[in-house]
């Protein structure tokens, strides 16, 4: 199965199609020092894809703007547009449920808009989310998980600097919907290292959407 590229109303990125579709679809956003081609998302993709469900991978308008460099606070709101206007498209393609999701950055930006519009997905992937700075456990970015309605599901590396697993497991208590942490033995926040089951994390996924 081959990805194809999306350019659809200010929407880049690729498509993944499955053989036999079950009605599900996927949005898959990129971290702040990648993109839509990031390995971790291919990988993520394909894997849901392999089981029926259709798999967007897009750049976010920050990305779009620039081929390098951070995001910008400033440009964090048109990130989430950017993302609503995907999950959008996504409902055109897809019958069924519509999840979001994506790696750190794109992770965060994908759950503070479902907390803004729980209307929008039938719940979260969220790899390597970014719960604080390196080295500042005290800035936690968790303003919006009590206001989270719809399951989500936490894949993190037990290396990660972003948040160890039990900061994540206290943070992850806020939020009142189903959660279900999976923690990567070895891995830090590029999950490249340690064992990763893909096929374990699209399980999981299904079964906190009520599949």
């Amino acid at each position: 199965m081959t990805a194809k590229p999306f350019d659809r109303d200010g929407i880049h990125g690729f498509l993944h199609r499955p053989e036999t579709a079950n009605g599900d679809g996927l949005v898959l956003a990129h971290g702040a020092g990648g993109n839509c081609q990031m390995p971790l998302l291919v990988a993520a993709a394909e894997a849901f894809a392999a089981t029926g469900v259709t798999v967007l991978r897009c750049d976010l308008p920050f990305r779009q703007r620039r081929p390098k460099g951070p995001p910008s606070p400033a440009g964090a709101a048109a990130d989430r547009a950017g993302l609503k206007q995907a999950a959008a498209a996504m409902r055109e393609l897809a019958r069924g449920r519509v999840f979001l999701g994506g790696q750190s950055y794109g992770g965060r930006q994908a759950s503070m808009l479902a907390a803004e519009e729980p209307e929008l997905a039938a719940g979260l992937l969220l790899l390597s989310y970014p719960l604080h700075p390196p080295g500042r456990p005290k800035r936690v970015r968790t303003e919006h998980f009590p206001r989270l309605a719809v399951p989500v599901l936490f894949v993190s590396g037990t290396a990660d600097p972003f948040g160890t697993p039990d900061e994540l497991r206290a943070a992850i208590s806020a939020i009142p919907a189903p959660t279900r942490l999976i923690s990567l033995d070895g891995a830090g926040h590029d999950l490249k290292r340690g064992r990763f089951d893909l096929a374990a994390v699209v399980e999981a996924l299904h079964e906190l959407g009520g599949r």
